[in-house]
Parts: structure tokens; sequence; C-alpha cells
């Protein structure tokens, strides 16, 4: 039987689903932690199996945001817990061109190229009016709704990763731990799931093997990549607070209301 999380480990047993897991139990604003048990954040679920189902019905997951565009979801369709009854939101569009793992061009041929094109995907996600779109609403429901959350898209680590940076940064979390939380996604046990659902596509784009260094680029994280996220909103925006407000429209009210529902 598949076990759920618990303090001992953030990350939710699965067979099907890459890097399930509770982004709860930091430190965040006076003292507080943010709350275990109610914000969950995921790759996608095309593969779940009947045990994992099982496993998230535990969870009283309420809400699920899915920040894949409408291509994918079409090529990718996710299982949910028979008779969920709750509510899937997503972008009524695309909210990238492809996944940004497997944005990727003929010059991906190293773990260097590999690298760039990251670097190049956590450039172009703060000036995306989708992602920003949905990074919003994202929040709106953490404020407003009971039960847990559930945030994925293909993979589950950048634009999910920056979602859940988005809101521990909210929750006065340090910037040591986001990126712990960031990085968290490398401790993933379930790295061969994204595998087989990525590089087979990878691999057929190109037209040629990818090697294996260049593939953990593109599954895996990387601080350098959220410190690009960072620089370019400060770059554009003066600093993260000045794009929660003026590009997502954080205001006092909304952050107050997170606070209330999600510090202990």
């Amino acid at each position: 039987m598949i076990r759920t999380s618990s303090a001992d480990t953030p990350f939710v047993p699965t067979e099907g689903i890459h890097n399930f897991r509770d982004f709860g139990g930091w430190p965040g604003a006076g003292g507080g932690f943010v709350r275990r048990g109610v914000l969950y954040r995921s790759g996608q679920h095309v593969g779940a199996t009947d045990a994992d189902l099982a496993a998230i019905a535990e969870l009283d997951i309420r809400t699920v945001i899915d920040l894949r565009g409408k291509s994918e979801r079409e090529r990718n369709p996710c299982r949910r817990v028979e008779g969920f009854a709750g509510e899937v939101l997503f972008f009524d569009g695309e909210t990238s061109s492809s996944p940004p793992h497997m944005d990727i061009g003929p010059d991906t041929t190293t773990a260097q190229f590999a690298r760039e094109r990251m670097l190049a995907v956590y450039t172009r996600m703060p000036c995306n009016p989708a992602m920003s779109d949905m990074f919003s609403r994202y929040l709106r429901v953490l404020a407003d709704r009971d039960g847990a959350s559930l945030v994925h898209c293909f993979a589950g680590k950048d634009r999910t990763g920056v979602a859940a940076t988005l809101v521990l940064h909210i929750l006065g979390v340090s910037e040591e731990d986001q990126l712990a939380e960031f990085l968290r996604t490398n401790d993933a046990p379930t790295l061969d799931v994204l595998r087989q659902q990525s590089v087979p596509g990878i691999e057929a784009r190109l037209g040629r093997k990818l090697e294996e260094a260049g593939i953990r680029a593109l599954l895996e994280v990387d601080g350098d990549y959220l410190a690009t996220f960072r620089e370019t909103v400060a770059k554009d925006h003066g600093s993260l607070d000045g794009y929660l407000d003026r590009e997502i429209g954080v205001d006092e009210a909304l952050r107050e209301a997170l606070h209330t529902r999600l510090l202990d």
C-alpha cells in the first residue's frame, strides 16, 4: 500500500506520477510555519496508477491547478480520483510553446546547451501573460478555498517550482529555504517516470540521442534557473515583491488572507 507523506519526507510515494510532494513545513513570517497537508505539487498525472489515485484520495485535495497549456492537456490527459468533486483550474489556451524542459532546438546537443535552454525558459516565464494569469489565479484559490490544493504542470519542476516559490515568498519563507524547496525536485524518487514521459520526445525532436548530462540538465533543476527568474523579475519590476504587486496583483489583503490560511 502506498504511504502518504509525513514529517519525515515531503514526497508522497507514487508509481506513475513524478515529484508529488507537500511543500509545507518551512519556517515563515512571525515565527509561524507553513501548514502541512494543504499545499501539494507534482508533475502531470497522465501515468497515475490506481494505487496512486487511492493515495491521493486520502489527501482531501479539493482544487487542482493545472499549469499546462491546452495542447499539453490534450496530448496527456491526467487521471483524477474517481468521483473527484473538486475543481480543476487551467488556462484556456497555451501557457508555453511546449513543456519548458522539452522546449529545445537542434543546438541542444550537450549539457551546456541544455542548461542554456533552461535558463532561457526562466528568463521568459516572468514575461508570459498566460503564466502571470495562472499564478494570480493560484494565489487567489489558496486564499479563498478550503481543503488542500495541488499545483502541477508536465514535470512539476519549472512552472510549478516558480508557483511554489511565489507562495513561500509571500508567506515569509527565507530565500535560502525557498531555494531548498526548489532544489528538492532533484531528490524526487520518481525521475524514471519523467524520463519515460520526456526523453523519447526530446530525442525525436533532436533526431539524435542526447547525452546523459544533457538529459539531467533538462529533467532536473539548478539553483541558477531560479536565480535567473529572480534576476529577470528584479530587472523588470525592481524586486520579487514588485513583480507580485504589479504583474500578479498581490495586494496586502491577499497577503493577509494567505498568511491566515497557510501559516500555523
